[in-house]
């Protein structure tokens, strides 16, 4: 057993305290959170006096393995720009999982993520959520698939108008997003469909069971209204990606629920629709009620930055439980993984982060960082 002795920590479980605590931790799982425990026998003891811990970060929005830091043709895998509609893409067979990015999550405190496809295509293939430390590297998936990518807005136009084909107009996007869940919903209950169909078509007809969600990248207002107007034709699940201009639609997203992922934050201005960019835009949304959390779309930020994101967000505003929340329990709740992930509960997954410091002190840095148990520590950096 592992037991972390004397930290303050922050389970975000009701934002609740606990100073001076004692974890206990039973292979991948909390055992007991409190203080006064008594230590089981034959444990490793973590002495965590004048440190923070705290639920190991989530970063929901990345391309973490699938366009590697030090690569250029050999590790970009993550945008397929042969085909404008491609659901029966799967990310994780682009990963590679031995990226260096992966134990930079672990400096930064970030224990899971989301890697998913590009934006060039309009739907780009199916997310995976990945734990970033494990005893085999296949360990690392967590859950396959996780989501459907689908963009809007520049990039698909961009891109496919170079071909001459479509979409070379936001209506085009539109519509092949349209006509893809169309044709999917058509077909579900279809038994003569050529095996091609039924493999392409698998992936949209989990998203209209909602088995998964459609993730959406949009960073324009308009781009996201029209997001939800298909959202309301297919009665699906939605989460935003990016959201740049989302607090222009906030009644509309608190509306239908949907959450956004914020970020990335930390960039400039790097092409129109990006020119509302600004962490001011946390502070924002959270007064108006719409669910969010920081991301970095790695590598556009690096992925053990996201908690910078998340402390130059307070700076400009925002309230610092809910940055912290949108680092840990809200993306939890957002990938519905909440009951499993996202704060130091008894019975949930060991996955923490400590702390020398308060963690929005950029001098702070991690000393140990927990996935599943398994410990990754100063000696490591």
């Amino acid at each position: 057993m592992l037991v972390i002795k004397g930290g303050k920590v922050l389970t975000l479980d009701y934002d609740r305290i606990i100073e001076n605590a004692v974890i206990i931790i039973d292979g991948p799982l909390i055992k007991a959170v409190g203080e006064n425990l008594p230590l089981p026998e034959d444990c490793t003891v973590i002495d965590a006096a004048g440190k923070y811990v705290l639920p190991g970060f989530i970063d929901a929005h990345t391309h973490i393995g699938l366009d590697e830091e030090i690569y250029a043709v050999e590790g970009d895998d993550v945008n397929e720009i042969s085909d404008p509609v491609t659901p029966e893409l799967q990310a994780l067979d682009g990963i590679n999982l031995e990226d260096l990015a992966f134990a930079d999550a672990l400096s930064g405190g970030v224990t899971r993520s989301i890697s998913l496809p590009g934006s060039a295509n309009v739907i780009g293939g199916q997310a995976v959520l990945l734990k970033h430390l494990a005893a085999r590297p296949d360990e690392m998936i967590y859950k396959n698939p996780a989501g459907l990518k689908a963009a809007l807005g520049e990039n698909p136009k961009r891109v496919y108008s170079q071909q001459k084909k479509a979409p070379i107009t936001r209506m085009a996007s539109a519509s092949l997003l349209r006509e893809a869940l169309f044709v999917a919903g058509q077909n579900m209950n279809k038994s003569d469909l050529n095996p091609r169909e039924v493999y392409r078509q698998k992936p949209l007809q989990s998203v209209l069971r909602k088995e998964m969600p459609l993730m959406v990248h949009a960073h324009r207002a308009d781009d996201i209204l029209t997001a939800l107007r298909i959202k309301d034709e297919f009665d699906i699940d939605m989460i935003i990606q990016h959201g740049t201009e989302a607090f222009k639609v906030a009644d509309e997203l608190v509306k239908r629920n949907v959450p956004v992922l914020l970020g990335p934050l930390l960039v400039n201005r790097a092409k129109v629709e990006m020119k509302e960019v600004s962490f001011k835009n946390a502070a924002r949304l959270d007064q108006q009620g719409v669910k969010f959390s920081f991301i970095t779309d790695h590598p556009v930020i690096p992925i053990k930055y996201l908690r910078e994101c998340a402390a130059i967000a307070v700076r400009e505003g925002l309230d610092e439980g809910t940055a912290l929340r949108a680092l840990t329990i809200t993306p939890a709740q957002i990938l519905k993984i909440d009951h499993e992930i996202g704060s130091i509960t008894a019975g949930k997954r060991a996955d923490m982060v400590i702390f020398d410091g308060h963690p929005f002190d950029f001098r702070s840095q991690v000393r140990y960082t927990i996935v599943d148990g398994i410990l990754w520590g100063e000696k490591n950096g």
